[in-house]
C-alpha cells in the first residue's frame, strides 16, 4: 500500500489510505499509541483495526503523528497530536465526501485523541477505543457519551486497570446512545495475546 502525505499543522503527515470501492462507503480514521513507548501507525493493534475496517468495506486512514516516521514536527503529548488528527479527519472527509457514516478509532494514547476528536469535531457516527488509558490521561471531557461505540480492554492489562475503564464506560449516555464494553480475557495492554478476539469483536461491532 503506497504512502500518502497529508498537510498537517506542523508540516507533512505520513499516512496509509485504503479507498473502498463504493463512493458511499463509510469511512474511518485510526490513531496510534504514544510514540514515546514505540507507538506508530504500524503498531499491530492499529494495523489490525485498519484491516478490520477495510474488510468491513470502509475507506480507512491511518497516519503517523508529528515526529513519528516520516511525519515532520515534534511530538507534544496531546494538543499537537489532536491538531494532527483534526487535519487528517478533514483530509479523509474531503477524500470521501459521499461517505454514509464516519467513525474514529484509536489504541491507548490514540484512543484518548480519538475521543477528543469526536467531541470537538462532531459528525461521528461511531467509535472504537482500545485500551483507553483512563488512569493517566484526562478523560474529563467525556461527561456524557453522545455517540455510540465500542470500548475493548484486556483483563490482564497491567498498565491500565480494568476498573478505571469500567468507570469511563459507565458515564451517562445521551438518549439513543449505547457504549458497549468488551473485556478480552487474558489480554495485556498490547494484546500480545487476544489479538484475534479483538479483531473479531471489532468486526462484529462495525459490521452492524
Amino acid at each position: 500500500m503506497p504512502s500518502i502525505t497529508i498537510a498537517g499543522p506542523a508540516g507533512s503527515l505520513e499516512g496509509r489510505f485504503h479507498r473502498a470501492a463504493l463512493p458511499a462507503a463509510p469511512l474511518a480514521l485510526v490513531l496510534h499509541p504514544n510514540p514515546k513507548f514505540g507507538g506508530t501507525m504500524n503498531t499491530l493493534v492499529v494495523y489490525s483495526l485498519f484491516t478490520a475496517f477495510q474488510d468491513a468495506g470502509f475507506s480507512v486512514l491511518r497516519f503517523n503523528f508529528r515526529g513519528v516516521g516520516r511525519s515532520t514536527g515534534e511530538f507534544t503529548g496531546g494538543a499537537g497530536e489532536l491538531a494532527d488528527a483534526q487535519a487528517a479527519w478533514a483530509w479523509l472527509r474531503a477524500e470521501c465526501p459521499q461517505a454514509n457514516a464516519k467513525w474514529v478509532a484509536g489504541f491507548s494514547f490514540g484512543a484518548w485523541i480519538a475521543l477528543q476528536l469526536m467531541a470537538k469535531e462532531g459528525g461521528c457516527d461511531g467509535f472504537v477505543a482500545v485500551a483507553p488509558p483512563a488512569n493517566n490521561l484526562d478523560f474529563g471531557f467525556v461527561t456524557e457519551w453522545r455517540t455510540s461505540g465500542l470500548i475493548v480492554h484486556g483483563t490482564a492489562d497491567s498498565l491500565v486497570p480494568e476498573a478505571v475503564v469500567n468507570q469511563l464506560v459507565s458515564r451517562p449516555c445521551a438518549a439513543g446512545v449505547t457504549v458497549d464494553y468488551v473485556p478480552v480475557v487474558g489480554a495485556s495492554h498490547f494484546f500480545d495475546t487476544g489479538q484475534e478476539e479483538l479483531v473479531r469483536v471489532v468486526r462484529e461491532r462495525i459490521s452492524k
